[in-house]
C-alpha cells in the first residue's frame, strides 16, 4: 500500500523541518511505502528553500511549488490531483493535527471497511475563546442550511482512499469547499476522535476575514436556502408593509387627531425595508458571483515547479 501525506505550507519555515520529521517517524513506523506531499502555497519566507533541501536529502518528499498564494483548499485540491497513493491523508502543516492520528485512522479504515476516516476534535487548545464559538455556530448554522449534513467539529484533517479520490478529481468546481464535497460524495465515511493540540510555531493563518471568506464559500456552495430566506424576508416586508397602511388608514378614519407628524416611524420603515432589499441583493449577489468564477472556467491554481514528481504518473 502507498499513503500519500498532503501537507499545504504558507509561511510556515518554524515549523517545516518538525513537521517532516513527525510524519517521517509515523510513516516508517507503519511500514508502508509512503510520499510526502508538501505544497508551498506562494509563501514570502524561507518555506520553498527548506522544501526544497528536504526533497534533496529524502526522496518521499514531494514539493508542488505555487506561482502565488491560491490558498488553503487549491493546495489540499492540488494535492489530491497529483497524489499517487493508495490512500491519502490530508494533514495541516503547523502539526495543530497530531500526525500520530495517521494510525489510528489507518486502522479503522481498514476495521471499518470506510472510504473516508475524518477527524473529530475533542479538545482544541491554543484557540481563543471567540474562534471556539464561531466554529461551533459555523458548523452548526451550515448544517441547518444545507442540504448534506456534514460532520460536527471537523476540519480537513481526514484519511481518504483511492475511490473518493478518483471521484474527488473528476470535480471541477473552482471555489471547492473541500470538507463539504467529502461528505457530499457519500460512501462510507467514519469518525476518529482525537484532541487537537496547539499550533506547534508560527501564527495562524487564518484571521477572521479569511474565516469569513471560507465560511460563504461553505455556505452559498452547498445550500439553496438564503435564496429561499430573501424570499420570505421580502414577502414578509410586504406584509408589513401592508399591516402599516392598515394601521394608517383606521388611525385617519377613527382618531386623525392622534396622528403626530413627523418622520420616525418613516425612517424606520424605510431603514427596514431598505434593508431586506440589500440583504436580497447581497445573497443574490453571492450566488451570481460563484457562478462567475465558475463560467471563466480559469485553472484553480498555477504550479511553477514540481519537485521529486514523476510527470508519467501524475497530471
Amino acid at each position: 500500500m502507498l499513503i500519500s501525506v498532503i501537507i499545504p505550507c504558507y509561511n510556515e519555515e518554524l515549523v517545516i523541518n518538525e513537521t517532516h520529521k513527525r510524519l517521517t517517524h509515523v510513516m516508517k513506523s507503519l511500514n508502508h511505502d509512503y510520499e510526502l506531499i508538501f505544497i508551498n502555497d506562494g509563501s514570502k519566507d524561507r518555506t520553498q528553500l527548506i522544501l526544497q533541501d528536504l526533497a534533496a536529502k529524502d526522496s518521499h518528499v514531494k514539493v508542488l511549488d505555487f506561482s502565488r498564494n491560491f490558498g488553503h483548499q487549491c493546495a489540499v485540491t492540488a494535492g489530491l490531483n497529483n497524489c499517487t497513493g493508495d490512500v491519502a491523508v490530508i494533514i495541516d502543516s503547523d502539526l495543530q493535527d497530531p500526525p500520530e492520528v495517521i494510525i489510528e485512522m489507518l486502522d479503522i479504515m481498514q476495521k471499518e471497511q470506510a472510504n473516508v476516516v475524518y477527524g473529530v476534535r475533542k479538545k482544541r487548545d491554543g484557540e481563543s475563546w471567540f474562534k471556539l464559538v464561531t466554529a461551533k455556530m459555523f458548523y452548526r448554522i451550515l448544517n441547518r442550511l444545507s442540504d448534506v449534513k456534514f460532520p460536527l467539529d471537523t476540519g480537513d484533517f481526514r484519511m481518504v482512499d483511492r475511490k473518493v479520490i478518483d471521484q474527488f478529481n473528476q470535480l471541477d468546481e473552482t471555489n471547492k469547499y473541500i470538507r463539504g464535497l467529502i461528505a457530499w460524495m457519500g460512501f462510507k465515511q467514519v469518525p476518529c476522535y482525537y484532541e487537537r493540540e496547539a499550533r506547534f510555531a508560527g501564527e495562524t493563518k487564518y484571521p477572521l476575514s479569511k474565516m469569513i471568506k471560507f465560511a460563504m464559500i461553505g455556505l452559498f456552495y452547498f445550500s439553496k436556502k438564503p435564496l429561499n430566506m430573501a424570499t420570505s424576508l421580502g414577502f414578509a416586508s410586504i406584509v408589513l408593509g401592508f399591516l402599516y397602511l392598515l394601521w394608517i388608514f383606521i388611525m385617519i378614519i377613527f382618531s386623525m387627531g392622534h396622528l403626530v407628524t413627523g418622520w420616525t416611524s418613516t425612517i424606520a420603515l424605510i431603514v427596514f425595508f431598505g434593508g431586506v432589499q440589500l440583504l436580497t441583493i447581497g445573497v443574490l449577489g453571492k450566488y451570481i458571483g460563484n457562478l462567475f468564477d465558475e463560467v471563466k472556467g480559469r485553472p484553480e491554481y498555477i504550479i511553477s515547479e514540481k519537485i521529486n514528481f514523476d510527470d508519467k504518473k501524475t497530471p
